[in-house]
């Protein structure tokens, strides 16, 4: 579904079209032995990247190769990783890559991208580093990829396609997710303010109101809709992947752009997730899947990609229900010695026994900490750290696990582990100081936002 900066100044920006003095960097915090352990284990992880995968979108930890996405690397890794090196005061590191990226990374490609994935991670990268940095070169290069996506938005009701072709502006893909069109005004709207340019903000703002415009007579959104005739094809309803972080943005855009008709829809829609796919048993809250329609149960799955609501919940005020979430989501954890992607909350039985790295339940932690102020959370923390470091960690870098079971691995760690995991896990440890959430606003892949125009 990822906030006062002491580890490094965030940027006033006088103006949308003002070039930003340079960042002052005051005396960080210092941190305590956790967030230093969390440090460490996230520069084991770059130095394997920067070893074995350097200048490509990803490391292979087990057979200490690479993989890029498409054609081409996009440096998906170095720009996600970026701010998170920034906010750990890894400045000679940060410093290095970020001239690593403005000096290599180019978006003038004749290939095809997720519009979704290569926006909450490249384009939220690129806003985010720039904030924190001042480099105007950044943010050209933000601007550069955000036209390069604005194509998606071309369907006839200006929900976007799915794909895009980044130098020919061909897009395919009609048949999308709520999470896919929901999950752009963060990074459009913040793109849109930083260029003035409207065009971003207007663009990814009219596709999440056409969406939530097509939510059902109780206030639900299904798991697949076609983006050419606004026709829903799957009317399965929950909070997991697909849906997520349409949920998320709805209260994030409101925070972050002070926009009303987001702040309408989140309330709105809460009342109807909280009403018809909250569940309660003897072990716990959780949230399961129901028909959009009919509020009807059909399925009692939950999993780590639920696992982010608490933190939502948590931003919104309401924390009782955060802590209830996320207690629920610590037995998912706690029952296998690591979280599986899904399991059945009635059973506690792993329907889909994989762990990809996931920080949903981290990110939750470490809301609840700072607005509880409770040490409950550090507590997790521990457990998290513990069990990444025993199950996941590799010769080369953490691998995700193909089964929580029998904690075998998988070759692949993904770019979000070190822009989020690992961010999540060092904030949660760090003092309070380094990071003021009442004031910066994460995207879903975890970089900080401020309102700086």
């Amino acid at each position: 579904m990822i906030r006062r900066f002491c580890t490094v100044a965030l940027i006033c920006v006088v103006s949308a079209m003002s070039v930003p003095a340079v960042a002052q960097t005051p005396k960080p915090p210092a941190p305590g032995p956790m967030a230093l352990q969390v440090r460490s284990e996230f520069l084991f992880a770059w130095n394997a990247y920067k070893q074995y995968a350097w200048g490509h979108d990803e490391l292979r930890p087990l057979s200490k190769g690479h993989h890029d996405w498409y054609n081409k690397s996009l440096l998906m890794t170095p720009v996600d990783a970026l701010d998170t090196m920034i906010i750990m005061g890894l400045t000679d590191e940060a410093d290095q890559t970020r001239e690593f990226i403005v000096k290599n990374l180019s978006f003038d490609q004749d290939i095809e991208v997720k519009n979704f994935e290569i926006t909450i991670r490249l384009l939220g990268g690129l806003l985010s580093s720039y904030q924190l940095t001042g480099d105007r070169r950044l943010l050209d290069l933000a601007d550069n990829l955000g036209n390069r996506l604005l194509p998606v938005f071309d369907s006839p009701t200006g929900m976007p396609y799915m794909f895009v072709n980044l130098k020919t502006g061909k897009t395919r893909g009609a048949e999308s997710n709520p999470a896919e069109i929901g999950t752009l005004l963060l990074e459009f709207g913040t793109l849109s303010k930083l260029t003035a340019k409207p065009i971003y903000y207007d663009k990814a703002k009219h596709a999440l109101v056409e969406l939530y415009a097509r939510r059902s007579k109780i206030g639900l959104v299904g798991s697949t809709i076609n983006v050419e005739t606004g026709k829903w094809i799957d009317t399965s309803s929950h909070i997991s992947g697909g849906i997520d972080s349409y949920y998320e943005y709805l209260l994030k855009s409101w925070l972050l752009f002070g926009d009303k008709d987001c702040k309408r829809m989140w309330e709105s829609s809460v009342k109807a997730v909280n009403k018809y796919l909250a569940d309660s048993n003897r072990s716990g809250l959780w949230y399961g899947q129901a028909d959009m329609n009919t509020g009807k149960r059909i399925s009692t799955q939950y999993g780590a990609l639920d696992a982010f609501f608490p933190a939502v919940l948590a931003r919104s005020g309401d924390l009782e229900r955060a802590r209830r979430l996320q207690e629920s989501s610590y037995k998912m954890w706690t029952a296998f010695g690591i979280e599986p992607e899904t399991l059945d909350y009635t059973t506690m039985r792993a329907i889909a026994p994989g762990y990809q790295l996931r920080p949903e339940i981290i990110e939750s932690a470490y809301y609840l900490a700072f607005f509880t102020k409770d040490p409950h959370y550090q507590d997790m923390g521990s457990t998290f750290i513990l069990s990444l470091v025993r199950y996941c960690k590799a010769e080369a870098g953490f691998a995700a696990l193909s089964n929580v079971e029998t904690k075998s691995k998988k070759d692949s760690m993904e770019s979000y582990f070190l822009a989020e995991t690992l961010k999540y896990l060092y904030l949660l440890f760090a003092p309070r100081e380094t990071l003021d959430l009442n004031k910066v606003v994460f995207n879903t892949e975890a970089h900080p936002l401020r309102k700086t125009w």
